[in-house]
């Protein structure tokens, strides 16, 4: 042997020392003298995996069930989304998700009480629990998802903020409007984008403020403000109420993305599910061509995506502590979103808005449904 193996060799025989030391010689000598067979240890058998319900799981649910009705904070002031007409009763976008909500919790779409809610106090009557889900024309914004208690579930409406001016005014810029008043809402992202847009072209400005959206479009027509500024959807929306709508032009540009949607409370994840996949339903009815008036008919479809959110075929329902029929009694009462979309904001309603980023994904819009399975 080399004097260079010796290190080698030195360091194997170390090595078969110390496992025989540790037990990793032969078995111990069985009763006959024999050796004994040897024996591991058995296999640990795999962790089991097990679900814990996190905190506040249910809650929500069991809350709206124990009262009979659900609780929506809805806008008044907006007709095409969230508005009261001179008998009381509530119409738009917003108001339908929630009977919508309402019927997939219930199945019947009028279990829900209506709690009109200002931009000002919005968040905390959700937060505070006065309100079940908020639905009433709110945008998504980080600090909103963040910062308030509560999650914004999918985008019902996508918008963007713009100005409106008296057509004899001769603006038709941001740069006209430099020195000008323009009335807006407080405590919305309206007011900051305003601010953010006009510091940027170096256009000054005066903001005369508001609580309300009557407050701010009364202030406009009796012509205390050059311009009134909210969400595009708004401005069509507010002008037809004006005394004469034809008076007033929408200005060709847009401040902001205006992502619009329903909003509910940190914390229970359950209710969020459901909120989410009442606006899923909505649209995937649509995609599917399942309206109100043939979902009775679909029970034979042979696409199983269709028998699934009908709840024909799988336990959907059970998954978000729902009855099997969530869904259709969701589209059956309300409609899917392309009904909803037209009763409120429809060619043949005077709030009319081109569908645009509002259509299907299919169709160049931006609505898309994850599948139900």
């Amino acid at each position: 042997m080399t004097k260079k193996l010796y290190p080698i060799f030195g360091l194997l025989l170390a090595t078969a020392v110390l496992l025989a030391a540790c037990g990793g010689g032969a078995a111990p000598a069985a009763g006959n003298g024999e050796p004994a067979a040897a024996t591991e240890a058995p296999a640990a058998a795999p962790a089991e995996v097990v679900f814990t319900t996190p905190s506040g799981y249910g809650v929500t649910l069991e809350a709206v069930r124990a009262r009979g009705h659900l609780i929506c904070g809805a806008n008044s002031q907006v007709p095409g989304f969230g508005y009261v007409d001179a008998d009381g009763n509530f119409s738009g976008v917003d108001v339908d998700y929630c009977r919508a909500l309402a019927a997939a919790v219930f199945g019947d779409a009028n279990a829900v009480e209506f709690r009109p809610v200002t931009a000002a106090e919005r968040f905390t009557a959700l937060q505070s629990g006065e309100i079940d889900v908020l639905s009433r024309n709110t945008t998504w914004s980080t600090l909103r998802d963040t910062e308030l208690g509560g999650n914004f579930v999918h985008t019902t409406f996508y918008d963007g903020q713009g100005l409106m001016v008296r057509e004899d005014s001769g603006i038709t810029t941001l740069e006209d409007l430099d020195g000008g008043t323009i009335c807006v809402q407080t405590g919305t992202t309206t007011e900051l984008n305003l601010a953010d847009v006009f510091a940027a072209a170096g256009v000054s400005y005066t903001p005369a403020v508001f609580e309300d959206a009557d407050g701010t479009f009364a202030a406009y027509a009796e012509e205390r403000c050059d311009a009134v500024t909210t969400d595009k959807s708004g401005l069509i929306s507010r002008r037809t109420v004006l005394a004469d709508p034809n008076a007033h032009i929408i200005l060709d540009v847009t401040m902001s993305k205006e992502p619009l949607g329903p909003m509910v409370r940190h914390g229970d994840d359950q209710w969020f599910d459901i909120a989410q996949w009442t606006v899923f339903a909505l649209i995937s009815a649509e995609e599917f061509g399942i309206t109100s008036a043939n979902v009775a008919s679909m029970s034979g479809s042979a696409n199983p995506e269709v028998l699934r959110l009908l709840g024909h075929e799988g336990e959907l329902g059970a998954a978000l502590g729902l009855s099997s029929d969530w869904a259709y009694n969701i589209i059956s009462q309300v409609g899917n979103y392309e009904e909803v979309y037209n009763r409120s904001l429809g060619p043949d309603t005077p709030t009319y808005i081109p569908r645009g980023l509002n259509s299907l994904y299919t169709e160049g819009g931006l609505l898309y449904a994850p599948p139900f399975r």
